[in-house]
């Protein structure tokens, strides 16, 4: 009798077990589902002449920390990402993926070092201020900086 009862709550616990398991795999599912890219997103690197002046003193004021920032002006979005006070010149950023999601706009990008073939003409004690500004067609979405 005692090995009937310890064997049914044995099958009980792998039944339990396979349904916990069921669902861990299918919230895993879900929040990888949430940065999956429906399109990439097309967009222009901004020379800061073309920046909008309001974006040009919000970036001033944040530069010389990491900043994230997104702008919003005349149907477009403007996603900025600044990479704090550097020792020299000679950066520049890379943008890896800009893409939308059905959550969210998700950009990628990679601060890149300068390089030594052409650091003779770089100021070595001249600190940097290096940032990036996107502009592409506006989404209603939070933006998802990686």
């Amino acid at each position: 009798m005692k090995d009937k009862g310890l064997r049914l709550v044995k099958y009980g616990l792998c039944i339990l077990g396979m349904i916990m398991f069921s669902f861990l795999a299918g919230c895993a599912k879900e929040e990888k589902d949430l940065l999956e890219k429906i399109k990439d997103l097309e967009f222009t690197v901004l020379a800061e002449d073309n920046i909008p002046e309001e974006l040009k003193t919000i970036i001033e004021e944040k530069r010389e920390n990491t900043f994230k920032v997104t702008y919003q002006d005349n149907g477009f979005l403007y996603i900025c990402i600044g990479y704090g006070e550097q020792v020299s010149g000679g950066y520049s950023i890379t943008v890896n993926d800009l893409y939308l999601t059905e959550n969210a706009v998700y950009v990628d990008t990679t601060l890149l070092g300068p390089d030594p073939a052409e650091s003779a003409g770089i100021k070595k004690n001249t600190p940097s201020y290096p940032y990036i500004v996107l502009k592409t067609e506006f989404v209603d979405k939070p933006v998802i900086f990686n």
